[in-house]
């Protein structure tokens, strides 16, 4: 019973651990010249059965990581779509579309997020200049537990 226990507590902590650096991550880092901010973005995790916070949050730092290359976008909020995007049909699409790639297509799992972000108010070409955009779909995959990948983002 000792040992359960302490095990628990280790698997807490760690939680806890793990939790923190992202939120460190999500919140503590500024913005720099030319960068798509992330700075303050909301985080609505919704109600999960099939990923823990812990890993919604390795996803989102790759999401995160992704955003900070658009060049004056400002990201407001990031949102778990639902355990429903986790099903046979989603993991085969995301399988084909790595293995038009090139790449080796062998996901189990996969998540989706949608997220609102503002686009920079001069035109950059890829987007409509001082424009809301709601509803943005990123899509990732893995294996196992593994990393996650982003394989697809947009409408």
């Amino acid at each position: 019973m000792c040992n359960e226990t302490i095990k628990i507590l280790f698997k807490r902590v760690g939680l806890i651990f793990v939790v923190s650096w992202c939120f460190w991550g999500l919140c503590g880092c500024e913005r720099g010249d030319g960068q798509g901010n992330v700075e303050g973005v909301k985080v609505d995790y919704g109600d999960s059965e099939v990923y823990s916070e812990g890993d919604m949050e390795e996803a989102i730092g790759v999401i995160l990581e992704e955003f900070r290359t658009w060049e004056g976008c400002e990201l407001h909020k990031i949102a778990y779509s639902s355990d429903d995007s986790n099903n046979s049909e989603s993991i085969a699409w995301l399988n084909d579309l790595v293995e038009g790639e090139g790449l080796e297509g062998d996901f189990t799992e996969c998540i989706m997020f949608t997220s609102e972000f503002h686009s920079p108010k001069e035109d950059s070409g890829a987007w409509n200049p001082d424009e809301e955009y709601t509803g943005y779909e990123w899509w990732l995959a893995r294996t196992d537990g593994g990393e996650w990948n982003l394989v697809a983002w947009g409408y």
